[in-house]
């Protein structure tokens, strides 16, 4: 194949891509770029429009709840400089699940200043077993590739990180090492309490799916509805979103910027249980759905 011929059919291969449901979330991520943000005290948002990543400043170096996308991590590491810190810093990351859209960053911290690196248990067991179910292929680059983490987060975990202790939870639904933690974020001598529910996504339910990993049953939706029962009465004032969608991050920031001197908008005791009962109720009217069974 000559290069004119290789260029060509590099063109027919973007072309053809573009034309892929999924597409918009790959191509031009740069126009997603979110300036970051303080959400509270210790606390800080440097995700994108669309997927979450969230930076605690632990006194001991910083720690990142999920990395990014696949093809977001530069503007990841310009968000944290933006934001007043090194990415150098970062000594490690929490990932939320094993989906492509969360890790994207994983293995270019872990080389470049030796990160470590946190996943479910049994999404670090699908990521050996079961590597199609992470959906690298939908990067659509040869270049990325599913990373190795440094531990594997097991049900009640309690694990310090510099001035931050985390508990976590396996909620199983969206993937089954899907996780949940809560900590404490500091603003000076106030304290508040952080919750974190890492998928929530219903892509992962539908019945192509589930028949394909080989849940012929449904097993699955009814261990969401557990999962989402047995995190709802954690005490939470601040809940953190796995994606925008999730918690309004961008509108709720746009207030901070309106009313700088009103209340933070981020701060809401009830915000947590009503998501998470909207779900349960979104969930149930979903299973009750018979295009779904």
């Amino acid at each position: 194949m000559t290069m004119k011929e290789a260029y060509q059919a590099y063109e027919n291969r973007r072309e053809e891509w573009k034309k892929n449901r999924l597409s918009h979330y790959w191509m031009d991520q740069e126009s997603r770029y979110v300036h970051p943000f303080q959400i509270y005290g210790n606390v800080w948002y440097v995700g994108d429009s669309w997927v979450c990543v969230h930076l605690i400043d632990t006194g001991e170096g910083l720690l990142l709840i999920d990395s990014g996308s696949c093809g977001a991590t530069a503007m990841l590491v310009n968000a944290i400089w933006e934001a007043g810190f090194n990415p150098a810093d970062v000594k490690w990351i929490i990932h939320s699940h094993g989906h492509v859209d969360h890790f994207g960053g994983a293995n270019f911290f872990k080389k470049m200043f030796g990160t470590k690196l946190y996943l479910g248990e049994p999404d670090a067991r699908m990521f050996r077993e079961r590597p199609e179910i992470a959906v690298i292929q939908e990067s659509r680059n040869d270049a990325d590739y599913l990373f190795q983490p440094d531990y594997e987060i097991r049900e009640g975990d309690v694990l310090t990180f510099g001035n931050t202790t985390i508990t976590f939870y396996l909620v199983p639904g969206h993937t089954d090492g899907c996780i949940a933690c809560f900590f404490d974020a500091y603003d000076g001598d106030q304290v508040k309490r952080c919750g974190y529910y890492g998928g929530f996504g219903f892509n992962t339910l539908q019945k192509d799916y589930l028949i394909e990993i080989g849940d012929t049953a449904y097993n699955t939706r009814k261990v969401y509805l557990e999962s989402l029962a047995k995190v709802r009465d954690q005490k939470v004032d601040i809940f953190l979103g796995n994606h925008c969608i999730n918690n309004q991050t961008l509108e709720r920031h746009q207030r901070q910027l309106d009313h700088p001197e009103g209340p933070n908008p981020f701060v809401d005791e009830g915000q947590w249980s009503r998501y998470l009962d909207q779900k349960r109720d979104e969930l149930l009217a979903f299973m009750a759905d018979p295009a779904n069974n």
